[in-house]
């Protein structure tokens, strides 16, 4: 469980498109076994300790051609920001994704003093 210390929540949300590969040929699209894509996100302002992150998927256009294989994640979350990490695997082609993603942390109050 993440407990929050500070008297000030901060919420950040947005709005990852993570790649459109079918186009062009590109590797999620034409390729086979496992591949990655990564995307960073930078947060409007820093948390003042790593917020927990949600990441979910809000478009996904996938052949039904073979069977669909994705894992979503949230990786190397800081309090600067974090990684979308988007993986397939197999014979999977997927065309487009794009993911949401919300941030949940103890933000900084103008009212703390570091004395």
């Amino acid at each position: 469980m993440k407990k929050i210390r500070s008297n000030m929540v901060g919420v950040e949300s947005g709005v990852a498109h993570l790649f459109s590969d079918f186009a062009e040929g590109g590797e999620m699209w034409a390729g086979t076994g496992e591949r990655h894509r990564r995307v960073k996100v930078v947060f409007s302002e820093p948390f003042l300790t790593p917020p927990a992150v949600q990441v979910g998927l809000t478009l996904w256009d996938i052949s039904n051609k073979a069977n669909i294989r994705a894992d979503l994640a949230a990786e190397d979350v800081t309090e600067t920001g974090f990684t979308i990490v988007f993986t397939t695997w197999g014979d999977t082609q997927v065309a487009r994704m794009r993911a949401n993603w919300m941030a949940i942390g103890e933000a900084a109050d103008d009212d703390m003093w570091d004395v």
